[in-house]
Formats: structure tokens, C-alpha cells, sequence
């Protein structure tokens, strides 16, 4: 696994938009940049951040920026803009020699998962999922947009599941995002019937994840390799994280199924899903209800309702690297190591 250098205060990271462009929202943009400035950091944008189309520009041109960032000697770290639907779009401009030969971090989440899986599973090189550039834009910033930062200068903090997430997202009348919501992690395993709540768990294994959604949209595609991935790392087991955006009961259990299917979940030491974001009628237990037709019958740990995706706050985590997992009784905390 390849870890690139974490850039250091006085680095410059780069601002691509492989998805989405934020000329739709640039008061909130320009505060996420002010936090990164403020992190000591120089900020590098491509031409494309501040459109406002949906998608930024056209595939080979965000390719092309993307590339640009990566051929760049003075750009230390690589970060999406934001998320969107386009990524797929312009995987195939992305220039895999030139990435392999200048290896740096790229950071970002949602959409910018299909980058991450052709870089972590084909180009076995780590990837950070958790924010993208514009994640920065609270005031007062929360812990967990500081544990990121922490994050993105290498120094890896132990994170903990929170008291409160933010059920309504962004609260207009407050300008806040207030947290309303109890946080509620669930462990649960198979007995060969049906999924069983369980209390305690002390597991590692090499993190790999991101939004399911995306996941679902790059298998058997020419960029991923989560087969030649869990081959290669199979040794140290896996911890998967899902952020659900909006797929409903029955899609996610399709998507798991197939993975399962492939034989990705054969040394997985736990699966572990976010909240949904966007679940519509559905309920939690909608979702188990249709999880537990994968689980039921193998001995693999499963966590619902983690901090981890759209829904705030979430875990900043490093795909390819070395998780550490202690979870008690609804409790939990996660280490990253790098080797």
C-alpha cells in the first residue's frame, strides 16, 4: 500500500471538480476555504470549482484538471470540490501512469468514491474519505471537521462516536445544523437464522469503503479491483464502510448480495453502514429487515447507524489503511494505522 507524504502547513493542496462545480454556493465555499487557509494551508483551484454547471465541465476537461493537479510538483495533496453524479464520467481521462508515478492524497466523499476505488483497489494507493474541500464551511467548526483536518495533515486521531447527529441536515431558521438526534450504533451478527445483537467487539483490518451508491456503479467496470484488493490484503482482513446517500431496503441489499457474492466479505472482520441519508419511508428496520437476508448465515460482524457518511458528524477514514475497532455496548472508537 501506498501512503503518499501528508502536506505540512505552508503545502499547497489543490481543488479539483470531478463532479459538481460550487457556483451554486460559493458564500458557503469560500468559508471552507477560509478554514483551510486558516489550517495553514495555500489553496491551488482548477478552472473548472467555481462554475455552477452540474457537471463542472466536460469529462475530458475535468480529467484533464485533475490530471494537472497530480503533474504538479507543487501541489501536495489533491481534495474534490464537492460531491455530485458525473464522476463516472471522466474516470477514463484520468491519467493512471501519471498517478501512479506522483502518488498523493486525494481526499473526498459521495461521489468521489468511484476516484477512490481506482486508486486505493488498482493503484494500491490510500485515499481519504470523509470530506471534500467545501466540508469545512460551519461556523463554529465541530469535532469531527477538526478530527478531518487532523486527518489530512497525517496525524491520525482516535475517533469515537458521537452523543447527536443532525437528522434535518442544515436547520435555515438557526443557521445551524442542530443536533437533535441520539447517535445509536448497533452491532449485529448472524446465527444462521437471523441477525442477533451482540454488545462488545475488538476487531482490525484494512479500511475499504465509501459511498455504497458509487460502489455499486464502478463494479465490473475497468476501474476498480476490489477482488485483486481483498487477495492481496486478504492476511489482514477487512473492515468495510458504507455511506448509504439514498438507495432504499431492496437496493442495498442487492449491491451487499453481490458483493457478497464476489466473495468480498469472505475475510471481512466487520461491515459497517452509515445512517442513510435520504431513506424516504423507510426505517431502520426496513433495512435490517433486508441486510439480514446477506448476514444471517455468516460470521461476520455488522454495525448499523455509525458515524460514517452524508449525515453529520461523521468519521474522516483512510481507504487501505490498517483499522482498529473497539466497539461497547453502542460505543465506539477507531484508530487508523499506516502500514
Amino acid at each position: 500500500m501506498i501512503y503518499p507524504e501528508f502536506p505540512k502547513k505552508g503545502d499547497t493542496i489543490g481543488i479539483c471538480a470531478p463532479s459538481f462545480g460550487v457556483g451554486h454556493k460559493l458564500e458557503w465555499f469560500d468559508l471552507a476555504i477560509e478554514t483551510l487557509n486558516d489550517a495553514g494551508f495555500d489553496i491551488v483551484e482548477t478552472e473548472s470549482v467555481r462554475n455552477e454547471a452540474f457537471p463542472s465541465a466536460p469529462a475530458d476537461i475535468r480529467g484533464a484538471e485533475f490530471n494537472s493537479l497530480f503533474a504538479d510538483n507543487n501541489i501536495n495533496m489533491v481534495m474534490s470540490a464537492s460531491g455530485g453524479d458525473y464522476n463516472i464520467e471522466m474516470i477514463p481521462f484520468i491519467d493512471q501512469k501519471l498517478v501512479k508515478s506522483h502518488p498523493k492524497w486525494f481526499a473526498g466523499y459521495s461521489d468521489p468514491t468511484s476516484i477512490e476505488m481506482l486508486l486505493t483497489t488498482v493503484l494500491d494507493i490510500a485515499t481519504i474519505y470523509g470530506v471534500n474541500a467545501g466540508s469545512f464551511d460551519w461556523r463554529p467548526l465541530h469535532k469531527f471537521q477538526y478530527d478531518a483536518l487532523s486527518v489530512l495533515t497525517g496525524d491520525l486521531p482516535e475517533q469515537t462516536s458521537y452523543e447527536m447527529w443532525a437528522s434535518e441536515n442544515f436547520d435555515d431558521d438557526e443557521g445551524l445544523h442542530l443536533m437533535d438526534t441520539p447517535v445509536e450504533w448497533t452491532l449485529l451478527r448472524g446465527n444462521g437464522e437471523e441477525l442477533v445483537e451482540e454488545k462488545k467487539l475488538d476487531v482490525s483490518g484494512r479500511l475499504i469503503g465509501g459511498c455504497i451508491d458509487v460502489i455499486d456503479w464502478v463494479i465490473g467496470t475497468p476501474f476498480e479491483d476490489l477482488t485483486g484488493f481483498c487477495e492481496r490484503y486478504k492476511d489482514d482482513g477487512f473492515i468495510w464502510f458504507f455511506d448509504n446517500y439514498d438507495l432504499n431496503p431492496m437496493a442495498l441489499m442487492y449491491i451487499a448480495r453481490k458483493m457478497r457474492n464476489m466473495g468480498l466479505f469472505d475475510h471481512a472482520k466487520a461491515v459497517i453502514f452509515g445512517r442513510v441519508c435520504f431513506p424516504g419511508e423507510a426505517t431502520d428496520v426496513d433495512y435490517l429487515e433486508q441486510l439480514e437476508r446477506v448476514f444471517y448465515d455468516i460470521d461476520v460482524p455488522l454495525i448499523w447507524g455509525a458515524d460514517i457518511g452524508h449525515t453529520k458528524p461523521s468519521f474522516t477514514l483512510i481507504n487501505g489503511a490498517l483499522g482498529h475497532l473497539k466497539f461497547n455496548d453502542g460505543y465506539a472508537r477507531l484508530k487508523m494505522e499506516l502500514r
